[in-house]
Protein backbone atom coordinates (compact mmCIF):
# COMPACT_ATOMS: atom_id res chain seq x y z
CA UNK A 1 0.00 0.00 0.00
CA UNK A 2 1.45 3.27 -0.93
CA UNK A 3 1.45 6.36 1.13
CA UNK A 4 -1.07 7.66 -1.15
CA UNK A 5 -3.67 5.09 -1.14
CA UNK A 6 -2.93 5.15 3.21
CA UNK A 7 -3.83 8.70 3.55
CA UNK A 8 -6.88 8.45 1.54
CA UNK A 9 -8.20 5.59 3.89
CA UNK A 10 -7.42 7.58 6.97
CA UNK A 11 -9.20 10.27 5.49
CA UNK A 12 -12.15 8.23 4.40
CA UNK A 13 -12.37 6.44 7.69
CA UNK A 14 -12.09 10.18 9.82
CA UNK A 15 -15.03 10.82 7.87
CA UNK A 16 -17.25 7.62 8.43
CA UNK A 17 -16.20 8.43 12.52
CA UNK A 18 -17.58 11.79 11.90
CA UNK A 19 -21.25 10.98 10.72
CA UNK A 20 -21.31 8.13 13.56
CA UNK A 21 -20.59 10.74 16.10
CA UNK A 22 -23.13 13.41 14.61
CA UNK A 23 -25.66 10.44 14.56
CA UNK A 24 -25.47 9.46 18.26
CA UNK A 25 -24.84 13.35 19.06
CA UNK A 26 -28.48 13.41 18.50
CA UNK A 27 -30.85 13.33 21.82
CA UNK A 28 -33.80 11.71 22.24
CA UNK A 29 -35.97 11.95 25.17
CA UNK A 30 -34.59 10.25 28.22
CA UNK A 31 -36.72 8.54 31.11
CA UNK A 32 -39.40 9.92 32.60
CA UNK A 33 -39.04 10.50 36.23
CA UNK A 34 -42.20 8.79 38.19
CA UNK A 35 -42.60 12.06 40.19
CA UNK A 36 -43.37 14.30 36.87
CA UNK A 37 -45.89 14.59 34.68
CA UNK A 38 -46.03 16.38 30.86
CA UNK A 39 -48.47 18.57 29.10
CA UNK A 40 -48.20 18.62 25.63
CA UNK A 41 -47.85 21.01 23.05
CA UNK A 42 -49.28 20.63 19.46
CA UNK A 43 -47.97 23.82 17.53
CA UNK A 44 -49.46 24.88 13.87
CA UNK A 45 -50.69 21.70 12.13
CA UNK A 46 -51.48 23.53 8.82
CA UNK A 47 -48.98 20.96 6.30
CA UNK A 48 -51.95 19.30 3.92
CA UNK A 49 -51.26 17.80 1.58
CA UNK A 50 -53.46 16.45 -1.73
CA UNK A 51 -56.84 18.39 -3.21
CA UNK A 52 -57.79 21.52 -1.86
CA UNK A 53 -54.42 22.07 0.09
CA UNK A 54 -52.32 24.23 -2.45
CA UNK A 55 -49.73 21.07 -2.92
CA UNK A 56 -52.14 19.01 -5.09
CA UNK A 57 -49.24 18.08 -6.98
CA UNK A 58 -47.70 16.24 -3.78
CA UNK A 59 -50.66 13.73 -2.83
CA UNK A 60 -53.60 12.35 -4.24
CA UNK A 61 -55.55 12.11 -1.97
CA UNK A 62 -55.84 14.67 1.59
CA UNK A 63 -53.82 14.48 3.94
CA UNK A 64 -51.38 15.52 6.73
CA UNK A 65 -48.51 13.28 7.61
CA UNK A 66 -46.94 15.49 10.07
CA UNK A 67 -50.36 16.04 12.20
CA UNK A 68 -50.97 11.86 12.36
CA UNK A 69 -47.31 11.82 13.07
CA UNK A 70 -47.72 14.06 16.26
CA UNK A 71 -50.70 12.42 17.21
CA UNK A 72 -50.22 8.99 17.12
CA UNK A 73 -47.04 9.27 18.78
CA UNK A 74 -48.92 10.87 21.55
CA UNK A 75 -52.04 8.22 21.76
CA UNK A 76 -49.12 5.70 21.68
CA UNK A 77 -47.17 7.43 24.67
CA UNK A 78 -49.96 8.68 26.84
CA UNK A 79 -48.49 6.46 29.85
CA UNK A 80 -45.08 6.11 28.91
CA UNK A 81 -44.46 10.22 29.39
CA UNK A 82 -47.40 10.53 31.56
CA UNK A 83 -49.21 13.37 29.76
CA UNK A 84 -52.32 14.34 31.42
CA UNK A 85 -53.00 17.42 29.33
CA UNK A 86 -53.08 18.22 25.23
CA UNK A 87 -53.14 21.62 24.22
CA UNK A 88 -53.14 22.70 20.19
CA UNK A 89 -52.34 26.22 19.62
CA UNK A 90 -54.56 27.14 16.80
CA UNK A 91 -54.25 26.71 12.86
CA UNK A 92 -55.43 23.72 13.08
CA UNK A 93 -55.77 23.64 9.65
CA UNK A 94 -54.19 25.64 6.59
CA UNK A 95 -57.95 25.98 4.00
CA UNK A 96 -61.09 26.61 6.22
CA UNK A 97 -62.60 23.33 4.85
CA UNK A 98 -64.24 20.11 5.20
CA UNK A 99 -61.50 18.17 3.83
CA UNK A 100 -59.28 18.97 6.34
CA UNK A 101 -61.61 19.62 9.26
CA UNK A 102 -62.31 16.10 8.81
CA UNK A 103 -58.76 14.90 8.77
CA UNK A 104 -58.09 17.10 11.66
CA UNK A 105 -61.31 15.66 13.84
CA UNK A 106 -59.60 12.21 12.86
CA UNK A 107 -56.31 13.01 14.15
CA UNK A 108 -57.67 14.59 17.53
CA UNK A 109 -59.88 11.69 17.96
CA UNK A 110 -56.61 9.89 18.32
CA UNK A 111 -56.93 10.43 22.37
CA UNK A 112 -60.68 11.75 22.63
CA UNK A 113 -62.32 10.36 25.79
CA UNK A 114 -58.67 9.00 26.71
CA UNK A 115 -57.56 12.04 28.82
CA UNK A 116 -58.55 16.38 29.30
CA UNK A 117 -57.39 18.45 25.77
CA UNK A 118 -58.19 21.73 24.05
CA UNK A 119 -58.17 23.22 21.19
CA UNK A 120 -57.21 27.36 20.82
CA UNK A 121 -58.83 28.96 17.45
CA UNK A 122 -56.02 30.64 14.91
CA UNK A 123 -56.82 32.88 12.19
CA UNK A 124 -56.77 29.95 9.62
CA UNK A 125 -58.92 28.11 11.31
CA UNK A 126 -62.10 31.51 10.65
CA UNK A 127 -63.59 33.10 7.22
CA UNK A 128 -61.50 35.49 6.80
CA UNK A 129 -60.39 37.84 9.57
CA UNK A 130 -64.09 38.35 10.62
CA UNK A 131 -63.53 35.77 13.75
CA UNK A 132 -66.53 33.40 12.19
CA UNK A 133 -64.95 30.03 13.47
CA UNK A 134 -68.19 27.73 12.51
CA UNK A 135 -66.86 25.00 10.96
CA UNK A 136 -64.64 24.93 13.57
CA UNK A 137 -67.31 24.02 15.92
CA UNK A 138 -68.97 22.17 13.60
CA UNK A 139 -66.20 19.51 14.04
CA UNK A 140 -65.08 20.46 17.43
CA UNK A 141 -67.97 22.06 19.13
CA UNK A 142 -69.03 22.06 22.37
CA UNK A 143 -71.87 18.91 22.46
CA UNK A 144 -68.69 16.81 22.09
CA UNK A 145 -67.29 17.82 25.13
CA UNK A 146 -70.06 18.51 27.53
CA UNK A 147 -70.29 14.80 28.83
CA UNK A 148 -66.64 15.10 29.92
CA UNK A 149 -65.82 16.01 33.78
CA UNK A 150 -62.79 17.79 32.61
CA UNK A 151 -64.70 20.23 30.41
CA UNK A 152 -65.83 23.82 32.51
CA UNK A 153 -67.65 24.78 29.80
CA UNK A 154 -67.80 27.50 27.02
CA UNK A 155 -68.48 31.31 26.44
CA UNK A 156 -71.51 31.13 24.89
CA UNK A 157 -71.38 33.87 22.57
CA UNK A 158 -72.97 37.84 22.80
CA UNK A 159 -76.22 38.27 23.11
CA UNK A 160 -78.16 38.70 19.77
CA UNK A 161 -75.30 37.86 18.05
CA UNK A 162 -74.85 34.28 16.30
CA UNK A 163 -72.70 32.09 17.33
CA UNK A 164 -70.45 31.34 14.97
CA UNK A 165 -68.31 34.43 16.01
CA UNK A 166 -66.97 34.00 19.58
CA UNK A 167 -69.47 31.35 20.96
CA UNK A 168 -69.52 27.10 20.89
CA UNK A 169 -66.25 26.38 22.06
CA UNK A 170 -64.09 28.87 20.02
CA UNK A 171 -63.47 29.79 23.72
CA UNK A 172 -63.40 27.15 26.49
CA UNK A 173 -61.84 26.26 29.68
CA UNK A 174 -60.63 22.34 31.30
CA UNK A 175 -60.04 21.13 34.72
CA UNK A 176 -57.58 18.95 35.87
CA UNK A 177 -54.82 17.96 38.35
CA UNK A 178 -51.69 16.14 38.36
CA UNK A 179 -48.76 15.98 40.84
CA UNK A 180 -51.16 17.00 43.65
CA UNK A 181 -51.58 20.29 41.80
CA UNK A 182 -54.96 21.64 40.62
CA UNK A 183 -55.29 23.67 36.93
CA UNK A 184 -57.37 25.11 35.31
CA UNK A 185 -56.51 25.92 31.56
CA UNK A 186 -58.04 28.28 29.07
CA UNK A 187 -58.09 28.03 25.43
CA UNK A 188 -58.86 31.59 23.75
CA UNK A 189 -59.39 32.15 19.87
CA UNK A 190 -57.23 34.55 18.16
CA UNK A 191 -57.13 38.20 19.05
CA UNK A 192 -60.02 37.69 21.58
CA UNK A 193 -62.74 40.74 22.15
CA UNK A 194 -63.63 42.58 25.13
CA UNK A 195 -66.59 40.33 25.99
CA UNK A 196 -64.68 37.41 25.56
CA UNK A 197 -62.16 38.20 28.04
CA UNK A 198 -65.04 39.69 30.56
CA UNK A 199 -66.16 35.79 30.22
CA UNK A 200 -62.47 34.59 30.94
CA UNK A 201 -61.68 36.88 33.92
CA UNK A 202 -64.89 35.97 36.02
CA UNK A 203 -63.49 32.09 35.15
CA UNK A 204 -60.60 32.39 36.37
CA UNK A 205 -61.85 34.31 39.61
CA UNK A 206 -64.09 31.27 39.96
CA UNK A 207 -61.46 29.23 40.15
CA UNK A 208 -58.62 31.20 42.18
CA UNK A 209 -57.54 28.16 43.88
CA UNK A 210 -56.36 26.75 40.81
CA UNK A 211 -52.88 27.24 38.89
CA UNK A 212 -54.22 28.85 35.88
CA UNK A 213 -52.43 28.38 32.19
CA UNK A 214 -54.06 30.12 28.70
CA UNK A 215 -53.54 28.72 25.29
CA UNK A 216 -54.66 31.43 22.85
CA UNK A 217 -53.06 31.23 19.27
CA UNK A 218 -51.29 34.58 18.27
CA UNK A 219 -49.50 36.39 21.65
CA UNK A 220 -45.65 36.22 20.64
CA UNK A 221 -43.17 37.07 17.61
CA UNK A 222 -41.98 40.34 16.20
CA UNK A 223 -43.83 43.25 18.35
CA UNK A 224 -44.63 45.58 15.59
CA UNK A 225 -44.73 43.08 12.54
CA UNK A 226 -43.82 40.01 11.32
CA UNK A 227 -40.08 38.78 10.79
CA UNK A 228 -37.72 37.09 12.67
CA UNK A 229 -35.55 40.28 12.30
CA UNK A 230 -37.75 42.11 14.73
CA UNK A 231 -37.77 42.75 17.92
CA UNK A 232 -39.70 39.54 19.98
CA UNK A 233 -41.70 39.83 22.14
CA UNK A 234 -45.79 40.43 22.63
CA UNK A 235 -47.65 41.50 19.94
CA UNK A 236 -49.14 45.08 19.28
CA UNK A 237 -50.89 44.02 15.90
CA UNK A 238 -53.53 41.39 15.32
CA UNK A 239 -55.35 39.48 12.36
CA UNK A 240 -59.20 39.36 13.01
CA UNK A 241 -62.10 40.47 14.31
CA UNK A 242 -61.83 43.51 13.18
CA UNK A 243 -62.24 46.88 15.64
CA UNK A 244 -63.49 44.32 18.27
CA UNK A 245 -60.18 42.37 17.83
CA UNK A 246 -57.49 42.28 20.87
CA UNK A 247 -53.72 42.68 19.97
CA UNK A 248 -51.88 40.10 22.48
CA UNK A 249 -50.36 43.49 24.53
CA UNK A 250 -54.23 44.42 24.51
CA UNK A 251 -55.11 40.99 25.88
CA UNK A 252 -52.07 41.06 28.59
CA UNK A 253 -52.97 44.21 29.81
CA UNK A 254 -56.85 43.94 30.15
CA UNK A 255 -56.81 41.06 31.36
CA UNK A 256 -53.83 38.15 31.77
CA UNK A 257 -52.15 40.19 33.73
CA UNK A 258 -54.40 41.14 36.17
CA UNK A 259 -54.80 37.00 37.47
CA UNK A 260 -52.22 36.15 40.57
CA UNK A 261 -53.10 32.54 39.25
CA UNK A 262 -51.77 32.74 36.06
CA UNK A 263 -48.69 31.40 35.52
CA UNK A 264 -48.05 30.01 31.58
CA UNK A 265 -49.47 31.08 28.33
CA UNK A 266 -48.71 28.74 25.34
CA UNK A 267 -48.82 30.11 21.63
CA UNK A 268 -47.71 29.33 18.06
CA UNK A 269 -48.79 31.42 14.89
CA UNK A 270 -45.54 32.47 14.35
CA UNK A 271 -43.70 30.88 12.18
CA UNK A 272 -41.22 33.31 11.11
CA UNK A 273 -40.04 33.52 14.58
CA UNK A 274 -40.18 29.67 15.48
CA UNK A 275 -39.78 29.86 19.00
CA UNK A 276 -39.27 32.64 22.17
CA UNK A 277 -39.74 32.36 25.59
CA UNK A 278 -39.99 35.10 28.05
CA UNK A 279 -41.26 35.52 31.85
CA UNK A 280 -43.36 38.75 32.74
CA UNK A 281 -44.70 39.91 36.11
CA UNK A 282 -48.68 40.71 36.33
CA UNK A 283 -50.05 42.90 38.60
CA UNK A 284 -50.11 40.69 41.58
CA UNK A 285 -46.38 40.32 41.02
CA UNK A 286 -46.94 36.37 40.15
CA UNK A 287 -44.31 35.18 37.14
CA UNK A 288 -46.16 34.17 33.98
CA UNK A 289 -43.71 32.72 31.50
CA UNK A 290 -44.95 33.00 27.98
CA UNK A 291 -43.65 30.81 25.27
CA UNK A 292 -44.22 30.63 21.39
CA UNK A 293 -43.80 27.25 19.51
CA UNK A 294 -44.77 26.99 15.62
CA UNK A 295 -41.96 25.15 13.92
CA UNK A 296 -40.88 25.06 9.99
CA UNK A 297 -43.78 22.83 8.33
CA UNK A 298 -41.10 21.82 5.18
CA UNK A 299 -41.36 18.20 5.10
CA UNK A 300 -43.42 15.11 6.56
CA UNK A 301 -41.10 14.79 9.58
CA UNK A 302 -41.30 18.32 10.44
CA UNK A 303 -43.49 16.78 13.72
CA UNK A 304 -42.31 19.02 16.23
CA UNK A 305 -44.34 19.09 19.80
CA UNK A 306 -43.48 20.79 22.78
CA UNK A 307 -43.54 18.28 26.08
CA UNK A 308 -43.48 20.58 29.43
CA UNK A 309 -42.60 17.98 31.79
CA UNK A 310 -43.43 19.28 35.27
CA UNK A 311 -41.23 18.59 38.67
CA UNK A 312 -43.91 19.33 40.66
CA UNK A 313 -42.13 18.77 43.49
CA UNK A 314 -38.85 20.75 42.62
CA UNK A 315 -40.85 23.69 41.50
CA UNK A 316 -39.85 23.46 37.41
CA UNK A 317 -40.81 22.93 34.58
CA UNK A 318 -38.16 20.67 32.01
CA UNK A 319 -39.22 22.68 28.15
CA UNK A 320 -38.86 19.86 25.63
CA UNK A 321 -38.74 20.27 21.64
CA UNK A 322 -38.85 16.81 20.49
CA UNK A 323 -39.49 14.96 16.78
CA UNK A 324 -41.70 11.48 16.50
CA UNK A 325 -40.69 10.91 12.96
CA UNK A 326 -36.68 11.74 13.44
CA UNK A 327 -36.92 10.73 17.19
CA UNK A 328 -34.71 13.63 18.49
CA UNK A 329 -34.83 16.45 20.23
CA UNK A 330 -34.24 19.95 18.54
CA UNK A 331 -30.49 20.86 18.93
CA UNK A 332 -31.20 24.33 16.26
CA UNK A 333 -33.11 25.12 13.80
CA UNK A 334 -33.76 27.88 11.21
CA UNK A 335 -32.11 31.13 12.54
CA UNK A 336 -32.68 29.48 15.98
CA UNK A 337 -29.57 27.85 16.49
CA UNK A 338 -28.99 27.57 20.33
CA UNK A 339 -30.31 24.82 22.53
CA UNK A 340 -31.65 26.59 24.78
CA UNK A 341 -33.90 28.23 22.44
CA UNK A 342 -35.70 24.84 22.41
CA UNK A 343 -34.76 22.90 25.48
CA UNK A 344 -34.70 24.99 28.57
CA UNK A 345 -36.60 25.39 32.65
CA UNK A 346 -38.91 26.80 33.61
CA UNK A 347 -39.30 27.98 37.59
CA UNK A 348 -42.70 27.85 38.89
CA UNK A 349 -41.68 27.38 43.02
CA UNK A 350 -43.61 30.43 43.63
CA UNK A 351 -46.70 29.42 41.73
CA UNK A 352 -46.65 26.07 43.26
CA UNK A 353 -46.21 27.76 46.95
CA UNK A 354 -49.01 30.15 46.57
CA UNK A 355 -51.43 27.18 44.87
CA UNK A 356 -50.57 25.21 48.04
CA UNK A 357 -51.56 28.29 50.06
CA UNK A 358 -54.74 29.26 48.13
CA UNK A 359 -56.08 25.62 48.46
CA UNK A 360 -55.26 25.34 52.72
CA UNK A 361 -56.89 28.89 52.87
CA UNK A 362 -60.34 27.25 50.91
CA UNK A 363 -59.96 24.23 53.26
CA UNK A 364 -59.24 26.48 56.47
CA UNK A 365 -62.86 26.85 58.41
CA UNK A 366 -63.74 30.12 58.99
CA UNK A 367 -64.06 31.69 62.20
Amino acid sequence: MNRFHLVLITAMSLVVLACIAAGAAAESLNAVPEDTFTIAVIPDTQRYLGPGSGREEERGAPCNPAFESRTSWLAENLAAQQIVFISHVGDIVDKNEHRQWRIARENMDRFHGRLPYGISVGNHDMVGSTGDSRLFQEYFGADRYTDKPWYGGTYPGRPGHTSAVSGNNANSYQLFSAGGLDFIMAHLECNAPDDVLGWLDKVFEDHRDRMALISTHMYLGGIEKKGADQPQGRMQWKKTHGDRGNTPQQMWEKSFSKHPNLFLVLCGDQSASITHHQTSRGVNGNQVHEILTDYPRHADDSDWLRLLRFHPGEGRIEVLTYSPAQDRLCEGIGHVMAWSDHQFELDISAAVAEHHAQREQALTPAN
